[in-house]
């Protein structure tokens, strides 16, 4: 996809339409139980964490997820470089932290636009307590947010979850699904006049546009970030209390520490999972995680899930999940209660050593697993999945992880320096 700077009118139009409520200052209710942790995740395995252009291992520091004791609501929008005019549209009238509305710039017209649907969650359990971020999805209450954020990192599966909207009311919430695959919950509130958040696409974006992270990073709401998309096709690998019992790559030692604050454990069964991401410098703090990424017009793009850091702050390296699977995964839990994921049937290793690598080389065939009955062998090298690139395990693991349960993916394969493409049906997650 291509934005172009002449569209500019045809989008100034389109967020004058936009209905805005106002930016409450209400501070975020407090979570129902004592001290809390935020959650830090590391990479475990540096050679099944990168993508296209991405050498190995996946980062030189750690991957944290962005929630805190404190966070607020939390999100990213995009304007592109051309669009630097006045504008005056409703949203930006209505706004009560303007104090000039006749002149404002696109960056603060996308936050005004997306403010409303972006809400503070507070979450307690019996022996911990967290906050995050969420994004309306509908006028029922449903709201998106991090799985990890809902469950305390793993911790607890009935989690106390308080909702605090923009305006400052506080709602309670039920959780509808969660979805520790993906790092993707959908929670509930019984609430009116809420303000969906209006759905875009992460194939509308270019590196180099604009961003502007919203939100309450390290407690601090109504807090504006600037910075770039600095990349579309990220793979990280962050911690998760659903892994594969049977892991499609071998596990190794991680350089990274992964830790909580005040010195706690990490849950014994927390693994790793794989995303594919889009990655900006808008500086996202921990207390961010669940909240938008938006585009120039106010219209999600992504989830923000983690951080990279050797702080547990910000330096400049923030993801987030592509709306497009979002999108997917929640309509899964708010149907079902629960997502699909594809499953290749494959073990894999990196093609190359462990700085590079151009593709996932096939060790095993699972017998009776969905790739068994078709043209692959130990040896052959898979560099592709519907024409998407992936270069090492962990991208290959993530792309296919998004797809749902029976999906047909044609995959591109290197046998003895020569490609060729094969058919597959996926298999599913257990």
């Amino acid at each position: 996809m291509n934005d172009n700077w002449s569209d500019e009118a045809r989008e100034q139009s389109h967020r004058d339409e936009q209905p805005t409520e106002t930016l409450g200052q209400t501070p975020p209710p407090p979570p129902p139980t004592s001290a809390a942790p935020h959650w830090s995740d590391q990479p475990s395995e540096p050679s099944q964490s990168k993508s296209r252009g991405f050498r190995w291992p996946v980062l030189i520091t750690g991957v944290v997820l962005a929630a805190v004791l404190g966070g607020g609501a939390g999100g990213v929008a995009v304007y592109y470089a051309g669009s630097t005019g006045a504008t005056s549209s409703e949203s930006v009238q209505e706004s009560p932290q303007l104090n000039r509305t006749e002149d404002v710039t696109p960056t603060t017209e996308a936050a005004a636009t997306a403010s409303p649907s972006v809400v503070t969650l507070s979450v307690g359990g019996d022996e911990a307590q967290g906050s995050g971020s969420g994004v309306i999805l509908d006028n029922e209450g449903h709201i998106l947010t991090n799985s990890h954020v809902v469950t305390l990192g793993g911790q607890t599966a009935a989690a106390n979850v308080q909702v605090q909207t923009s305006e400052g009311q506080v709602h309670q919430a039920e959780v509808v699904g969660t979805d520790p695959m993906s790092d993707l919950a959908v929670i509930k509130i019984d609430a009116e006049g809420l303000t969906p958040i209006e759905m875009g696409s992460a194939e509308d974006l270019n590196v180099g546009d604009q961003a502007v992270a919203i939100g309450a990073p390290m407690g601090l709401s109504g807090t504006v970030t600037e910075g770039i998309i600095s990349n579309l096709d990220r793979t990280i690998s962050v911690a998760s209390s659903a892994v594969p019992e049977e892991p499609e790559m071998p596990e190794q030692e991680s350089p990274f520490e992964f830790g909580l604050p005040e010195n706690q454990e990490v849950p014994a069964e927390q693994g790793q999972i794989h995303l594919n991401v889009i990655q900006s410098d808008a500086a996202i703090n921990p207390g961010n995680s669940g909240g938008a990424l938006v585009d120039h017009a106010g219209r999600l793009i992504g989830i923000n899930v983690a951080i990279a850091t050797r702080t547990e702050g910000n330096v400049g390296l923030g993801f987030a999940i592509p709306a497009d699977y979002a999108q997917r995964i929640a309509d899964e839990l708010i149907e079902n209660g629960e997502a699909s994921h594809g499953m290749l049937g494959v073990s894999i290793v990196p093609s190359g050593d462990q700085n590079i690598s151009a593709g996932a080389r096939v060790v095993e065939v699972v017998e009776d697993g969905p790739a068994a009955g078709a043209d692959l062998e130990a040896d052959d090298i898979i560099t592709a999945v519907d024409g998407k690139s992936v270069t090492d395990p962990g991208a290959l693991s993530a792309t296919v992880r998004e797809y749902p349960a029976g999906s047909e993916v044609e995959l591109t394969v290197v046998r003895d320096g020569e490609e060729f493409t094969e058919m597959l049906q996926l298999g599913g997650m257990n």
